[in-house]
């Protein structure tokens, strides 16, 4: 699979592949956004350490040049305010997005900027025909982004969790891209 670009711009953010000289600002945003995370990301369990950090960039790192995932910090003025990465895991001719950003910067359209500018990035990998976001019933925040950007809910699937302590529901939303091109070409979505 061909890699989607490793910068990306969506004034007043710039999209950007992580490596090892972002540990230290990674580290500190993740440390203050932990308990916000924990709910919805089972990696948020445990506290973040810069061990853990290094490690999990290597693996971004790695992912990426294996073809596998393409993982992008989400600045605002050179501030890391969150993450948001393709994952080639639902098949060939798929992606599938995952995202969080800082508390402070939810209810601003940061978000679905920064996803809207990664599905676009998605469907000019050649073969790409559809992307997908996974997010948790109780997750509201995050099923806001799909709804906005045009996608499609397609299933809801009961998943037991052990962390939060609760079952909860996954729902599953799918963009193809005639769904994409179509909307392209009508005003660009709400914020």
């Amino acid at each position: 699979m061909r890699c989607p670009p490793a910068l990306l711009t969506a004034p007043p953010l710039v999209l950007r592949r992580l490596g090892e000289p972002d540990v230290p600002a990674l580290l500190q945003t993740l440390a203050a956004q932990v308990d916000h995370l924990r709910p919805w990301l089972a990696w948020a369990a445990d506290d973040p350490t810069e061990d853990s950090v290094r490690a999990h960039v290597a693996d971004t790192e790695a992912d990426w040049e294996r073809g596998t995932a393409f993982g992008y910090g989400i600045t605002l003025a050179g501030e890391i305010i969150g993450r948001c990465a393709l994952h080639a895991r639902i098949g060939a001719g798929g992606l599938e997005i995952g995202y969080w950003v800082r508390r402070e910067h939810q209810g601003r359209g940061l978000m679905t900027l920064a996803t809207g500018t990664v599905v676009a990035a998605a469907f000019a990998v050649p073969g790409i025909d559809r992307v997908e976001i996974v997010h948790d019933t109780a997750n509201v925040r995050s099923g806001a982004i799909p709804r906005r950007l045009g996608f499609v809910e397609v299933s809801r699937t009961p998943v037991p969790r052990t962390s939060p302590a609760r079952d909860a529901v996954d729902v599953r939303w799918r963009l193809t891209r005639a769904a994409f091109l179509a909307r392209a070409e009508q005003p660009p979505f709400p914020a």
